[in-house]
C-alpha cells in the first residue's frame, strides 16, 4: 500500500503501489505543464464511505512514497484514461485498471 503525502499539512492517502505509480505519472505530467487540477477519491466502507478532494497545484509540495522497491510497468491505456479525467472539469479520479486494457 502506497501513500500520497500532500501539502505542508501532512495528509496521507493510502493507494496501492501500481495505482500510485500511474497517478504519479499523471500528476507529474500536469505539474510539468504548470496545470492545476482536482484529485477526488472515494472512501471505502471501512473508512466510513464518502469521498474527498484536494487541489493539486505546482505551488504545493507533493510526495509519492512506495512500499515496493520496483517500479511497475505502466499501462498506456490506463494513463490516457487518467489524463483524460485530469483534463476534465470533474478532475482526476483513481479509476480501476480493469477495462482500460492490459499492461503493455
Amino acid at each position: 500500500m502506497g501513500v500520497l503525502i500532500y501539502g505542508s499539512r501532512v495528509s496521507e492517502l493510502e493507494i496501492e503501489d501500481r495505482t500510485l505509480a500511474h497517478l504519479q505519472f499523471v500528476v507529474a505530467t500536469k505539474l510539468r505543464r504548470n496545470e492545476q487540477f482536482m484529485l477526488t477519491w472515494n472512501h471505502g466502507v471501512e473508512r466510513g464511505s464518502g469521498r474527498s478532494a484536494i487541489w493539486i497545484s505546482p505551488y504545493i509540495p507533493v510526495h509519492f512514497k512506495f512500499n515496493g522497491g520496483r517500479a511497475p510497468k505502466l499501462n498506456r491505456a490506463w494513463l490516457e484514461a487518467l489524463l483524460d479525467g485530469a483534463n476534465s472539469p470533474a478532475g482526476l479520479h483513481p479509476i480501476p485498471e480493469a477495462g482500460v486494457g492490459a499492461p503493455e
